[in-house]
């Protein structure tokens, strides 16, 4: 669905011209960009770059956890349809989908190329490459640069942004991430990324070692939000044509059997940041990789159901949730199942957000 439209008699303002400007490109422009890329570059030589904290040194190309080295694995770059309306817009969102992972989530929709590291080291390529796919994505009309899957890859994406602004990139940045990040990387992000689009996984650390192998997930995404909260505050800001420019939306996939534990994320996300911070509610939960084929995670081997989906959006409602976008049922998980053995165009053209007003609105704030 097309994002909907503001008319001129809401209360909202959008920013004055100059100040949608990507934030990277103000960066550029005084030298202070180059400068962050090279103290995240830094932070390869012995890898700090996620909580994980290996300290293998990837500038020699040595791996540990993650499995990659000193140059990015993008595993496929497309115009994709399938995200929330105001990053999707007519045009696409300009993603690109970097291999490997610094999780491994037993029911992960992307398997293919984020658990499958022997596979993914043909993907590798160069910074100046990755920066051509940017100016690829802006040439054929995408509304932004959507980086999916890009904690373990930050130094080497922020390479590639510095190489695309010297050649004419003009796009906001995307940073869609599962939120298992570093306070220390985010905060040399700040000024590069325009969007953050973090996935918070569970609301125990419990679920996130039997279900994505890592320990501390839920205490570390909390930081990491804070800090991406800290950087945009709760307001969206579009353009005049109702697209994200810049911004904090906090994408929640409810999973089979509560498991993600959507009521204490929201709790949380309300209690410790705001109401108004913008929530995308998913629904696409399908059994897929480990999930579908191994008994030790029976809990997750089904689809969630109707009422398992509209427990979770009376939630909004009921903890006065104010923005963001939800999901429609019926599509959503027979739709959102990529196939990535097509790099050129790994989604079908889906477009199933749709807007709520009802439930819970999409709005800008001024």
């Amino acid at each position: 669905m097309r994002p909907k439209k503001l008319s001129a008699n809401t209360a909202t303002m959008f920013m004055e011209k100059e100040d949608l400007e990507p934030k990277f490109l103000k960066l550029w422009k005084t030298g202070e960009l180059k400068k962050r890329v090279e103290r995240l570059e830094d932070l390869l030589e012995s890898c700090s770059i996620c909580p994980k904290d290996c300290g293998n040194n990837r500038l020699k190309d040595e791996i540990a956890a993650c499995y990659s080295g000193r140059l990015p694995i993008a595993s496929s770059y497309t115009p994709h349809f399938g995200e929330e309306p105001c990053l999707s817009g007519t045009g696409g969102a300009g993603n690109i989908f970097f291999g490997n992972c610094n999780l491994r989530c037993v029911y992960c929709q992307n398997y293919q190329i984020s658990q499958t590291w022997k596979q993914q080291k043909k993907n590798e390529t160069t910074h100046e490459r990755l920066a051509e796919m940017m100016l690829e994505l802006q040439l054929k009309g995408c509304h932004n640069i959507g980086f999916v899957s890009p904690t373990h890859f930050v130094p080497q994406m922020a390479r590639g942004i510095l190489i695309a602004a010297e050649n004419g990139l003009k796009l906001p940045i995307v940073y869609n991430t599962n939120a298992y990040d570093s306070v220390k990387v985010l905060r040399l992000l700040d000024g590069i990324v325009d969007v953050y689009l973090p996935d918070l996984k569970y609301a125990e650390n419990d679920a996130g070692f039997t279900y994505s192998k890592v320990r501390g997930y839920t205490t570390f995404a909390h930081l990491a939000i804070k800090e991406m909260f800290r950087q945009t505050g709760d307001k969206l800001i579009f353009d005049e044509n109702g697209l994200l420019q810049k911004g904090l939306l906090i994408r929640l996939l409810v999973l089979p059997n509560d498991l993600a534990g959507i009521e204490e994320n929201l709790r949380w996300i309300r209690n410790e940041l705001s109401p108004k911070v913008a929530i995308s509610l998913m629904a696409q939960y399908y059994a897929t990789n480990k999930a579908a084929t191994d008994a030790r995670y029976i809990l997750l081997s089904r689809r969630i159901s109707e009422r398992e989906w509209f427990n979770a959006v009376s939630l909004l409602e009921d903890l006065e949730m104010e923005e963001g976008f939800m999901q429609e049922y019926e599509s959503a998980s027979h739709y959102y199942r990529p196939d990535f053995m097509d790099t050129e165009k790994p989604f079908k053209d889906i477009r199933d957000f749709i807007y709520k007003p009802e439930k819970i609105k999409m709005k800008v704030f001024g």
